[in-house]
């Protein structure tokens, strides 16, 4: 579980708070996201997030999982990832071979 934390921590400091809604209130002193901001955002408690975030806590589900990559803004390729650093299998419509990335493949540009 301390890849997952690792990966969790390098993912919310690199998000701007601004991208998904939250303004600067008080200054900063680290880029990214607060670990209460991301419970917040993923639907978990904040105690969670430490646990998940210090390999402390248990495997986290599926569901968690994905609304950890939702809070995250996590591209296909990395939510597959957060699901297996996390010890989940990754769902096949997720990543460059489901149908999400053949989507784009044939498209040409993101569906959204």
């Amino acid at each position: 579980m301390e890849h997952l934390g690792v990966a969790l921590r390098a993912w919310r400091d690199r998000l701007d708070p601004a991208t998904v809604g939250i303004a600067y209130g008080t200054p900063r002193r680290v880029p990214g996201l607060r670990r209460a901001e991301l419970a917040a955002l993923a639907g978990i408690s904040v105690e969670y997030a430490v646990r998940l975030e210090q390999g402390r806590g248990a495997t986290p589900s599926a569901q968690v999982c994905s609304a950890l990559a939702r809070a995250l803004r996590l591209p296909d390729d990395e939510h597959a990832h957060l699901l297996r650093t996390a010890g989940r299998a990754a769902d096949p419509g997720i990543g460059p071979d489901g149908p999400t990335g053949q989507f784009v493949d044939r498209s040409g540009h993101l569906p959204w």
